[in-house]
């Protein structure tokens, strides 16, 4: 059962990217999550978003669309969607070290963003856009 939610959009440009993280954070902020939970979540949210700038929108500023709900008193679902370009090989897109744009990129976005959560699903449709879903589930400080 979803407890609450909280939708936003965002342009695609790099000064937005700190901006969704901290928002994003500061809503999680009420399940009373560690400090290394915290960071996991902006980690994440930091990935997909410029995720969306650098490849989604690639030289051109679109909307980032970002929905946050906690679920089950404990669970965050936080879905990431652009209408950018899309992926046309996801299971190759989601290879360590693979990225279509090369010079200082590590190609490492998919790869950091399932490591600090529980799960990750990843939605796209060349032309149409991506939607990165990332389910962290909270289990905070000590009472």
């Amino acid at each position: 059962m979803v407890t609450n939610e909280f939708k936003m959009s965002v342009d695609s440009r790099s000064v937005n990217e700190s901006f969704a993280r901290a928002t994003v954070a500061a809503f999680a902020a009420s399940l009373d999550p560690t400090l290394e939970e915290i960071n996991d979540i902006k980690t994440a949210v930091s990935e997909a978003v410029t995720n969306c700038i650098v490849h989604g929108y690639k030289n051109c500023v679109g909307k980032i669309y970002i929905t946050v709900k906690i679920r089950d008193k404990n669970t965050l679902i936080i879905k990431i969607r652009d209408k950018g370009c899309g992926i046309s090989d996801i299971k190759k897109a989601r290879e360590p070290l693979f990225t279509t744009l090369g010079g200082d990129r590590a190609g490492l976005g998919f790869s950091v963003m399932e490591s600090f959560t529980d799960k990750m699903t990843v939605r796209s449709k060349v032309g149409a856009g991506t939607t990165v879903t990332l389910y962290k589930t909270v289990n905070g400080r000590e009472k």
